[in-house]
Order: C-alpha cells, then sequence, then structure tokens
C-alpha cells in the first residue's frame, strides 16, 4: 500500500439476507463480517472511526489503519457489527439520518428494497459508549444535487444541531446521499462545520484528498475474501476511480 493511503471501507447493513433477495449486494453477512475485520487484524490493521482516520491524513501518519463506516444507521450495525469491533479494539463510525432513528429505511422502498431497521436513541447511545463514533447522513436521506439551497442548510447543518442536541457530542463528519454532490454542497458542507465528508467515488483516501470529498472502499455481498484484499492492498479501487 502506498505511503500514507487509508482505504475508508463503506458498508451499509450487517445481516444475512436470503438468496434472491433484492438488492442483496448492499447486505454483508455478520459471518463475512467477522472474518473482514480478523483478516485486517492478522495483518496488522486497525480499524478506525473518521476522527482518528482524519487525523492520521492530516499528520501524515502511516500507521497501518483503515476507516470503517456504516451508511444509512441500520440496526444491525450494532446487533451484528459492534460486538466484532469490540472484541478486535476497532473504533467505526455510522452515518445517521437525523429524523429517521428508530424509523425504517423509507426511503429504499418505494424501489422494492427490504424494510430494514433503523437504530433507535438506545442504540446509537449504545454505540457511542463503546468507544464508536456517528456522523450525519442528512434529516431525511434526500438526493442533495436535487434540493433547494433552503432544503441544503436543512438536510446539512440541521442534522448536524439535530444529533449534536439529541446526543450531546461533537457532530464532525458528513456522508452524501447516494453518494451525490458538487461544489455548491461542498461549500455547505464546510460552512456548516464539518470536518470530512465522504462520498461514493471508488479509491483509497490519501493525505492529497479533499477532506470534503474523501472516496471509500465498497464491501458488498459479493466481495470475497480474495476481492476484499485486492480492494485494501493493491491499486484495484484506485484505477476504477472517477
Amino acid at each position: 500500500m502506498p505511503m500514507n493511503a487509508h482505504p475508508i471501507l463503506m458498508y451499509h447493513s450487517i445481516f444475512k439476507m436470503p438468496k434472491g433477495a433484492f438488492m442483496r449486494s448492499l447486505h454483508v453477512s455478520p459471518k463475512r463480517f467477522n472474518f473482514q475485520m480478523r483478516m485486517l487484524k492478522f495483518f496488522g490493521y486497525r480499524g478506525v472511526s473518521m476522527s482518528e482516520l482524519h487525523h492520521h491524513l492530516l499528520t501524515g501518519n502511516n500507521e497501518k489503519i483503515i476507516g470503517i463506516t456504516f451508511d444509512d444507521g441500520y440496526r444491525n450495525n450494532v446487533l451484528n457489527a459492534l460486538p466484532i469491533l469490540n472484541k478486535l479494539g476497532f473504533t467505526a463510525t455510522i452515518y445517521i439520518v437525523s429524523e429517521s432513528i428508530g424509523g425504517i429505511n423509507h426511503w429504499d422502498t418505494p424501489k422494492g428494497i427490504h424494510r430494514q431497521q433503523l437504530l433507535n436513541t438506545e442504540e446509537i447511545n449504545n454505540w457511542i459508549d463503546s468507544g464508536m463514533e456517528i456522523g450525519s447522513h442528512t434529516q431525511t436521506h434526500k438526493d442533495l444535487t436535487k434540493c433547494s439551497q433552503e432544503q441544503l442548510y436543512k438536510e446539512i447543518a440541521e442534522s448536524k444541531f439535530d444529533l449534536e442536541n439529541q446526543f450531546d457530542i461533537p457532530i464532525n463528519h458528513f456522508c452524501y446521499p447516494y453518494g451525490n454532490f458538487n461544489e455548491s454542497i461542498i461549500e455547505i458542507v464546510k460552512k456548516a462545520g464539518y470536518k470530512t465528508s465522504t462520498t461514493t467515488v471508488r479509491g483509497r483516501s490519501t493525505s492529497i484528498n479533499n477532506p470534503f470529498a474523501l472516496p471509500r472502499v465498497s464491501i458488498t455481498h459479493h466481495t470475497l475474501p480474495h476481492l476484499f484484499l485486492m480492494k485494501i492492498f493493491t491499486k484495484y479501487e484506485d484505477n476504477h476511480s472517477i
């Protein structure tokens, strides 16, 4: 891996979906997630939250760390991923949709995607109390490129206020729903006071990346062990970046 390259893994649901389920790729089974985390540990890597990864990008530290992120805030992240992370001494960041706490993935259901329970307040507090981190994934999971200026302020800035007021912690990290963003959206994210924002652009993050347009490495149901290692340790993802 090149100097100061730190992959940020992008997960969604940690759940074993039945064969034939629509968009099964969004789900990684707990067994496979456990294997992936143990592979990182075996090769001497440590999974970290966005705050720690951002610090390493700023300082140029080449410690063997890999960012771990979960989009949308599924309940199964705490039920199935948290025990594994805790056991290995890893940390991670979940991006929360602030107005859907305790609800479901309502933005997915019109497309026929399986309904999933989202984290409630108690479960988010459990995540935080375990040494993990939360970030914002907007208020309602809207496509920001289709929002008015007023809507952008609400989705980006007010979601930060919502989470900070509810959980009494700073919210420093943001994630673009659907990976959609542009330069004007980036400026609003900056003005809102975030330190980083993550995308769905493929690639491993380095100190030369814009901290408000960080690429990530998508991990899905189809990411078998050999592909997992290729994504992290080779130029595979970098060569697929946009």
